[in-house]
């Protein structure tokens, strides 16, 4: 892929490259942007190469990812998915049914899973290929997270 075309692909996922940098780095919009761009650099300069053009934005989402990972490790705000402790959901008064504090109540890869389904558009197979696991793995993270958002939602209308 030439600079020109790789500056065109950049451009078409700008937006929801943010996006997920932002949900890689914890909601944190000023992390997320100088994720993007580190991201941005790594492919301009080559140092991050496309094999094959139709999985592109699999592709940049996997770069997005690990290179958040990374600069959360830096800022000491990484964990690793063993020291995760169970999600329970907290009554709280003035919470109106927020999906979003919802989803950052789930366990990191149960996130990851649905927000790439949900708000980008993205096949488990490809989901898979982004956070290389296996599509049994992604499967299994998808259908808990799922549930367990269910039932959380479920429980706030009948507390109303």
């Amino acid at each position: 892929m030439n600079q020109s075309q790789l500056e065109t692909l950049l451009r078409q996922h700008h937006r929801e490259a943010y996006l997920w940098a932002r949900q890689c780095c914890g909601f944190d919009g000023e992390m997320a942007k100088d994720v993007v761009q580190m991201v941005y650099l790594k492919v301009l300069e080559g140092k991050a190469k496309l094999n094959h053009d139709h999985h592109a934005k699999t592709w940049l989402f996997s770069i997005i990812r690990f290179t958040a990972i990374d600069e959360l490790r830096k800022a000491g705000k990484w964990s690793s998915i063993e020291n995760e402790p169970e999600i329970v959901l907290e009554e709280t008064e003035s919470e109106e049914t927020n999906y979003e504090a919802l989803v950052k109540r789930l366990p990191r890869m149960q996130q990851e899973v649905l927000l790439m389904v949900f708000y980008h558009d993205m096949t488990l197979e490809q989901t898979a290929e982004v956070m290389q696991l296996h599509i049994g793995t992604v499967r299994t993270h998808y259908d808990r997270g799922k549930k367990r958002l269910k039932e959380w939602i479920e429980r706030l209308r009948i507390e109303k």
